[in-house]
């Protein structure tokens, strides 16, 4: 026991003091460091040497003593060692290596591979450096030495090492022969060669060769500009470009009533004379009393249409209409999109006859009326900034009002005699036009608070009280406080929610409002009491969708009945159809082939129970629902 336990405090002793002088050698070194560990009762002594590939050649590798004496401090490790046993060590590890490195090309492989052991190394010792190599041998008993070498045949210089590690330095030097085989870097090589003496290629155009004999193509004399002989012409001058405008304003002042659709003037004269005779002898509209809605739908039940009553007034879409007020004949205008008028006199035979087109404008129509004060009057308001008044005494369109910088929408007569006008301007602006002053300008030019004015319309009996509906909203103005500068509405109908398409009073009495939107909708409001708010009283569903091609369906008042109201519907079979202010449905005229288009236009006779509606299609026709007249 005594022998043993001194045995062992002699290895402890040896182990301690060749740790304190691999301590002295690592603080010197500044390398990796393996512990050291007793193999078969044997005490395993490293060696180890720092060295590089990047600073040596293989060459220089094999000369152990250069290592040796940069490093003074590992001669006290080093000294049991032989110099002989130390280059022959060297020699067997680093012979395998030499020869996958035959050629110069390859030492950046067997560089990169000397890396990888270390790092390895590193990583299995848990610690790293970067600069530094481990060379390892460990000294084993004769028996594991010939195990292995049975095992790993051709690797005898590593017998000193485990099978594990042998076999891993045997795979090293197998891929390290693999990519230099490969040849990587002298392809990399060729390739950056490659790369430098590329030149971008140029991207101009190729100049056409020019032709050895030197002759020119052949040209025309013409394009040479000389004549037949070789002398050469005067230069043309180059005539500007008119761009021609589709719709020319016609010339101001009066123009002369001139049918288009008529030769003889006897007959126009005759026309004439039947429009002069039917106005003077025309009564005014007196109040009455309302029928009861029984009776009134019993005489609208009475009204027919037949083909006598279809005709073709005008060669564009009607926009407008309005209907003589006597009550001897039956009159109609209508208003085109080409900036026609048509009149028609149904009591002549054929019906073609009693038609006559004249053209005072040359842009839509939108707005026509008969004058309250002298019925041989017809006013007429179009797109291309004129309000002109037809005089069937005169045989004359006289220019009422003119403003080519602006365009008209609408307008209506601020007094019963019609002696001044209001009209509403597509931008949003209004007109005060005074007939009785010499000249075509307006008195006063109003900024309104609309963007837009599609219908003006004036109330029947408190004429100084005037309503405008614009794009979303419907207005109420009092004229007698109307400022140039921009005017607030006293009344503003604000429930609409899409596109207004127009906005009236009720023809008698004005106590109602009806307003016809393009959310599908007509609103009738209660406008007995002008004040601060109208309220809303009725709401009716209907279709006012007519797309692209057909003008907007306005509702308006039966002059006879003001609490009725009459629209254009868009339903199958095609129809026009009258609703109560309650919003109840009252009537729908249908009348199969001959009215079988949509009526956007509709107006009734203020006395009889006549109904003119213009529809607006491939083929523009004017028809007339005639019925029973008191």
């Amino acid at each position: 026991m005594s022998g043993s336990c001194a045995a062992a405090e002699e290895k402890a002793g040896s182990r301690q003091r060749l740790q304190v002088k691999v301590d002295e050698y690592k603080e010197n070194q500044n390398i990796s460091y393996v512990s050291l560990r007793p193999v078969l009762e044997k005490t395993v002594k490293v060696c180890l040497v720092p060295f590089s590939l990047s600073d040596y050649k293989l060459d220089q590798l094999k000369l152990s003593k250069s290592l040796l004496d940069k490093n003074s401090n590992s001669e006290v490790i080093c000294k049991k060692y032989k110099e002989p046993e130390i280059k022959k060590t060297f020699r067997k590890i680093l012979t395998p290596k030499m020869k996958a490195t035959t050629s110069s090309k390859t030492e950046s492989t067997l560089q990169k591979s000397s890396l990888d052991v270390h790092t390895e190394n590193n990583k299995r010792q848990h610690m790293s450096t970067s600069d530094t190599a481990i060379l390892s041998v460990d000294m084993e008993g004769s028996q594991d030495g010939d195990s292995d070498e049975d095992t790993t045949s051709g690797l005898d210089g590593f017998s000193g090492l485990s099978p594990y590690e042998r076999k891993r330095l045997k795979n090293i030097a197998e891929n390290a022969n693999f990519f230099a085989s490969l040849q990587l870097s002298e392809s990399a090589a060729r390739f950056r060669e490659m790369v430098k003496k590329r030149q971008p290629s140029e991207s101009k155009r190729k100049k056409p060769k020019k032709r050895e004999n030197g002759t020119e193509l052949r040209r025309s004399m013409r394009l040479l500009n000389v004549d037949p002989s070789g002398v050469s012409l005067p230069e043309t001058p180059i005539q500007p470009t008119v761009v021609v405008d589709e719709n020319p304003l016609l010339p101001p002042g009066p123009l002369e009533m001139t049918p288009e659709n008529r030769d003889s003037s006897e007959l126009f004269k005759g026309f004439l004379q039947t429009w002069e005779e039917v106005s003077k002898t025309s009564s005014k509209n007196t109040e009455k009393e309302l029928s009861s809605i029984k009776s009134y739908k019993a005489k609208l039940d009475g009204m027919v249409i037949s083909e006598d009553t279809v005709c073709k007034v005008t060669k564009g879409s009607i926009l407008s209409m309005a209907l003589h007020p006597s009550e001897s004949r039956t009159l109609v205008a209508a208003g085109a999109k080409s900036g026609q008028v048509g009149l028609w006199d149904l009591t002549h035979r054929p019906k073609e006859d009693g038609v006559y087109v004249f053209q005072p404008h040359s842009q839509p129509v939108s707005c026509l009326y008969f004058s309250p004060a002298n019925p041989a009057h017809i006013l007429s308001l179009s797109y291309d900034g004129t309000l002109r008044c037809g005089d069937f005494s005169k045989a004359v369109f006289e220019e009422v009002y003119r403003n080519e910088r602006s365009s008209f929408s609408s307008f209506d007569f601020l007094a019963e005699d019609a002696s001044t006008l209001l009209v509403g301007h597509w931008d949003g602006s209004m007109s005060l036009v005074d007939r009785r002053t010499p000249g075509t300008s307006y008195e006063k030019l109003i900024n309104s608070s609309l963007r837009k004015i599609r219908t003006v319309h004036v109330h029947p009996l408190h004429r100084q009280y005037f309503m405008m509906a614009g794009l979303s909203d419907v207005h109420i103005y009092d004229a007698r406080h109307l400022n140039p500068k921009g005017s607030q509405p006293l009344i503003s109908l604000t429930e609409h929610t899409k596109s207004i398409a127009s906005a009236y009073f009720s023809p008698l009495t004005g106590n109602r409002v009806v307003t016809t939107c393009a959310d599908c909708k007509l609103r009738i409001f209660d406008s007995s009491c002008i004040s601060s708010q109208i309220p809303l009283l009725t709401t009716i569903r209907h279709n006012t969708i007519t797309g692209r091609w057909l003008a907007r369906f306005q509702a308006v008042w039966d002059p006879k009945q003001e609490d009725c109201v009459i629209v254009g519907s868009m339903a199958h079979p095609r129809q026009v159809e009258i609703f109560h202010e309650t919003g109840k449905w009252v009537h729908c005229f249908l009348s199969g082939e001959c009215l079988a288009s949509v009526c956007s236009i509709n107006a009734m006779h203020p006395t009889r129970y006549i109904l003119a509606g213009g529809f607006c299609q491939r083929t523009f026709r004017l028809f007339l629902h005639l019925g029973n007249c008191e």
